[in-house]
């Protein structure tokens, strides 16, 4: 028995939000996406978010209430700088074109009505094109693209953006832009030509609050955080973190330092050698999926300065102390570096000959009497989820639920 029209059987559904985060290494993408996810949701619980996911993590992640995902086919990064496939043995290509056909497949199942794409305009080498073109010739979907307050330095920028068409990829398929940060403190668009139409679908929405989560076991002694994020570009700055320990006996409170799921096996049993050796000093561990708790908890942060440390930084009020790596992009540094100017973090830089265990061990005993991020006042500067979550609430023709902030 027929049950009721297509148009009927449309009208019944839920709102629905696909976030796409291409995630091909580190966890920063997902996370942000995450971060959005839950937020939309639970200021609308009738709205539905997938997000599609390269992360070889994603698994261990929980997810929110009406929020779930689907892993795409991982890749990684050789030390050459090109791709491959991260488990199934195929050529690039292969999984790309694999990738890209489930990317399309999920579009056209689930029916988004926002689309939301982290980063990348076209994908990860261009795996998001497809799909762009059908949503685009459908009308099928508000298509947004989400950019992190840093993305490079301008001229590398531009001329990656030239190399992958994203430039005119963002004018071809976009219906506006949601920068997660603030333009006084960084433009991430600034080196790149956009046309004025598509800088007046630009908002700046302020960073994504971070929130403690329900459960996640933290320690009842007083420690420093020592998190280099994914952890897969982290070792110089815990060898930095262990040389202070190893060189100044006085060193408190203890540090708990989390290596990341990335940080190599090998580089990783070295590192525990020497963690080992110092009585209980620092104590350490693999990855935890509720860093939320362990920052909440901490007495003070060292941190390489990605995108969602620095959120989290920021959401928790600690003093921390940033170690920015420079290669193979100038994102973290450029963010520390504005940070610093404002008053809103401590930086060790390696062009100031600050990346000695000396300068680390100091840094540490400052964390005591370090001013916290608050003590900086900068209008709107966590409004981030605020910000996204009205205005996916206006696409959609929604209202906020009563008593959600």
């Amino acid at each position: 028995m027929e049950t009721g029209t297509k148009s009927e059987v449309q009208a019944t559904t839920s709102p629905r939000v696909l976030f796409y985060s291409h995630d091909t290494f580190g966890l920063g993408h997902l996370r942000r996406s995450r971060a959005l996810a839950g937020a939309i949701t639970r200021a609308a619980p009738e709205v539905s978010a997938l997000i599609l996911t390269g992360s070889p993590v994603a698994g261990r992640f929980s997810f929110p209430d009406n929020v779930d995902h689907i892993r795409l086919p991982g890749v990684t990064k050789t030390p050459d700088g090109n791709y491959e496939s991260e488990r199934l043995g195929l050529h690039i290509d292969e999984v790309t074109a694999l990738r890209s056909g489930l990317i399309d497949a999920t579009v056209k199942h689930f029916d988004p009505d926002i689309v939301i794409v982290d980063k990348e305009p076209t994908g990860f080498r261009g795996e998001m094109v497809p799909a762009l073109e059908w949503l685009r010739t459908k009308r099928k979907a508000h298509i947004v693209l989400g950019l992190r307050d840093v993305l490079d330095d301008p001229d590398t920028l531009a001329a990656e953006w030239e190399r992958k068409g994203a430039l005119d990829a963002s004018e071809q398929y976009y219906d506006e832009c949601w920068v997660y940060g603030l333009r006084s403190i960084h433009d991430p668009t600034a080196g790149l030509e956009f046309s004025p139409a598509f800088r007046a679908k630009t908002r700046f929405t302020g960073y994504l609050r971070r929130e403690e989560l329900p459960d996640g076991e933290v320690p009842s002694d007083p420690y420093v955080l020592v998190t280099p994020g994914g952890g897969g570009d982290g070792a110089g700055m815990v060898d930095l973190v262990l040389s202070a320990y190893e060189s100044d006996p006085t060193l408190s409170p203890r540090a708990l330092l989390v290596y990341g799921p990335f940080l190599s096996g090998e580089v990783r049993a070295q590192f525990e050698a020497r963690v080992a050796k110092l009585d209980g000093r620092v104590h350490a561990v693999g990855f935890d999926s509720r860093m939320e708790n362990l920052m909440n908890g901490a007495k003070g942060i060292v941190s390489m300065g990605g995108y969602n440390t620095f959120c989290e930084v920021l959401s928790f009020d600690k003093p921390v102390v940033i170690v920015p790596r420079t290669r193979p992009r100038l994102e973290q540094f450029i963010r520390a570096s504005r940070a610093e100017e404002l008053g809103l973090v401590r930086m060790l830089d390696e062009s100031r000959g600050e990346h000695t265990p000396a300068a680390m061990a100091a840094a540490i005993h400052g964390l005591a009497t370090q001013q916290s991020p608050s003590s900086a006042f900068v209008p709107g500067l966590l409004d981030g989820l605020e910000v996204v979550s009205d205005r996916a609430l206006e696409i959609l023709g929604l209202t906020r639920s009563q008593g959600v902030a």
